[in-house]
């Protein structure tokens, strides 16, 4: 069974975030996470002369980029990890914004043979694309116990992964894992009787982030972001949990992945990127009755500059 939808996916904090880009007619954008193409299609109708780069690995995503008869769109099938080498390529050096809506599409979550989803079975796989080799199969069954347990905790938060660890060690062992079925039977110990939806989705969670070194791609991804920004040039990134939102807030309250403040001489913290929005912006009561966006918050950055009043009374938010 494949559930689909009419739409591809609708995204989270759509308004909020094309307005945060502060949009420009002639302006050059670039679209991180393209999915099903929502955010670059709502870039494109204020565009006039200007562009839109747009990125993503899904074979999916591809497909529906190709849907788009305009000249202003550039669809780079690849990992947004590698952006800035993409855009020198093709001879962009500067942007007037930047978007990341992180996490998976509904698209992807509803699609049976991507193996995302707990609640609708297939494969074990979870590869945002095809073309890479590891799969959430491979993972649970040949990681060592150890590893297992520290992917479980740094990815997951779940609690005694280690004793979890060792029990899905013991499971592959007489039957190695390859369907979500049988994953969910050797979870089914672990999971409480209330909260049984967020125990899963804290376990997948765990293994898609390492399957596809989303942690790593992120990171990768937001040290390249002041290189290409022009000195009114918008980032404005949408996580869904705090393994994807500590680094966004990290990265521009401090200029760094490790959350330490560097200040010059004469005691200025050193930084490329400033906030612009007091607080995290959160969807509107309207989209809470969309269980991801519950979990979605917004941050918006530019290249710091202090001489700018907007910048000088720019507020770092939770």
């Amino acid at each position: 069974m494949r559930l689909e939808t009419t739409t591809y996916h609708k995204p989270v904090l759509l308004k909020e975030s094309i307005a945060a880009l502060s949009i420009k007619p002639n302006g050059i954008y670039v679209d991180l996470t393209f999915g099903g193409g929502g955010h670059t299609k709502a870039i494109l109708t204020k565009l006039i002369d200007g562009q839109v780069w747009a990125f993503d690995q899904d074979e999916d995503a591809k497909r529906e980029a190709a849907k788009i008869a305009d000249n202003r769109l550039y669809f780079i099938h690849g990992n947004f990890r590698f952006f800035g080498a993409f855009l020198r390529c093709y001879g962009i050096t500067k942007v007037d914004g930047i978007l990341a809506d992180l996490g998976l599409s509904s698209h992807q979550l509803d699609s049976l043979s991507r193996g995302f989803a707990a609640r609708l079975g297939g494969p074990l796989d979870m590869r945002m694309s095809q073309q890479i080799d590891k799969t959430a199969a491979h993972i649970l069954n040949t990681y060592p116990e150890d590893k297992l347990a520290a992917i479980f905790y740094r990815y997951g938060g779940i609690r005694q992964p280690y004793i979890l660890a060792k029990h899905l060690v013991k499971a592959r062992n007489k039957i190695p894992f390859t369907t979500i079925e049988e994953f969910r039977k050797a979870l089914a110990p672990f999971v409480p009787r209330r909260g049984n939806y967020t125990y899963y989705a804290k376990v997948f969670q765990a293994l898609r982030i390492e399957v596809n070194d989303e942690e790593g791609a992120l990171h990768e991804m937001l040290t390249q972001v002041p290189d290409f920004l022009t000195p009114t040039g918008r980032l404005v990134v949408i996580t869904y949990h705090e393994g994807e939102d500590r680094p966004v807030k990290r990265f521009i309250k401090y200029g760094n992945l490790e959350g330490r403040p560097i200040s010059d001489p004469y005691g200025n913290l050193i930084r490329p990127l400033m906030p612009l929005s007091r607080k995290i912006v959160r969807p509107s009561s309207a989209e809470m009755n969309n269980k991801r966006a519950r979990s979605a918050r917004m941050r918006i950055a530019m290249l710091a500059n202090p001489s700018l009043p907007h910048q000088r009374d720019a507020v770092d938010g939770p």
